[in-house]
């Protein structure tokens, strides 16, 4: 019989992943266990020989709880060792084969120390993004350079009427890349010279031009970053892969990321997980979800659960700001800054440039707003 080797430990600690599970009331304790065999060793209990396997890698059902009509929250407790300590074979474990069952959706992981002390986090966190654009005491502004389809001279100019307005951060639309109409290292460039030829009217503003692309590109545009001074970054790590986002974050940047939440709902895991958890965990400084109230169907308590996750205590993690977004209106900010509190960016796009050629009044009343009514 096959022993383990003399260096594994006697036991591993074990991350906890919440399933909710479709199934009847009579079949639902099988599906549990089944669900633990498939995301651990793929294979039938009786065919798990090895004692150390069998005791300490095998994922193990920790409860069972019924939350809906034939829907049940069950517990499942996964070996860290099985986790490498890396982003993508985490994913895996999490939800790799699980997530091709219709029946299956991820809910939340509850990670121990034990994981979570192999990963920085965000490099700055609410109150570095806070020191380092200048912002004490309210919530920031944001505000999105868009249409894609504008030349990069276009973009800068109403990033410099963004930033002589006083918002803090002007961000790249997500869809903009690295297109005929405005290639991105010229459109960097461009806005970059913008905002800095607004500080001499007293803007403190940063712009984040939005990095996309393969691995080798992504550590391209982060270079041009560093070389031009560029304060801050737009990223949607759904788009380009977790694990690549967290070796960008780790290995290519010394700026603050704000993470975009494009392709995060395209699997069934559930928002203030990846968005709030999982972005902040591989180095989200400041993360975009869609606001109630928006364009998008999330709710009040889904938005409220976002946030909270972004920003509560976890061990070493520095909290990542919320950035509510989505169709957001100027005529909101009370009630937003009411809901999310100070420790919030609000990203408005269309609500400043439906102004048209009023865009930089509009623009200073969003600031104004955003002042007067911080709690």
């Amino acid at each position: 019989m096959p022993h383990p080797p003399a260096s594994r430990p006697a036991a591993t600690p074990r991350l906890h992943a919440t399933y909710r599970i479709r199934a009847r009331p009579s079949e639902v304790e099988t599906a549990a266990r089944l669900l633990a065999l498939e995301q651990s060793v793929e294979l039938p209990a009786e065919v798990v020989r090895d004692p150390y396997v069998r005791d300490h890698v095998v994922a193990t059902v920790e409860s069972i709880s019924p939350c809906g009509d034939e829907l049940f929250d069950a517990v499942i407790g996964l070996s860290v060792e099985t986790t490498g300590f890396d982003p993508a074979q985490t994913l895996n474990m999490l939800f790799g084969n699980s997530s091709l069952h219709t029946h299956v959706e991820l809910i939340d992981v509850d990670f121990p120390l034990e994981f979570t002390q192999r990963f920085a986090g965000p490099r700055f966190g609410v109150a570095g993004l806070r020191e380092r654009i200048g912002a004490v005491g309210r919530p920031l502004t944001c505000a999105a350079l868009k249409p894609q389809g504008l030349s990069s001279e276009a973009l800068a100019e109403l990033c410099y009427t963004f930033a002589v307005a006083g918002i803090d951060v002007i961000k790249d639309d997500h869809g903009l890349a690295d297109q005929r109409y405005a290639p991105f290292a010229e459109r960097a460039r461009a806005c970059q010279r913008a905002v800095e030829r607004a500080r001499s009217a007293g803007s403190c503003s940063v712009y984040a031009p939005s990095l996309v692309g393969a691995p080798q590109r992504l550590a391209e545009q982060a270079r041009l970053v560093r070389d031009e001074g560029i304060g801050m970054v737009l990223v949607a790590p759904a788009l380009v892969g977790m694990p690549a986002f967290a070796e960008l974050v780790a290995e290519h940047l010394q700026v603050p990321v704000l993470a975009h939440p494009a392709y995060a709902g395209a699997a069934r895991v559930a928002p203030p997980l990846v968005l709030g958890k999982l972005f902040r965990l591989f180095g989200a400084d400041a993360v975009i979800f869609p606001s109630y109230g928006g364009r998008f169907a999330y709710s009040r308590d889904l938005c409220r659960a976002i946030a909270a996750v972004s920003r509560a205590p976890w061990h070493h993690i520095r909290p990542a700001m919320p950035v509510p977004a989505g169709g957001m209106a100027v005529e909101r900010v009370p009630e937003l800054v009411e809901f999310y509190g100070n420790d919030a960016m609000l990203l408005i796009g269309a609500s400043l440039l439906s102004a048209g050629d009023d865009l930089p009044v509009r623009a200073r009343g969003f600031v104004e707003k955003v002042r007067s009514v911080a709690t």
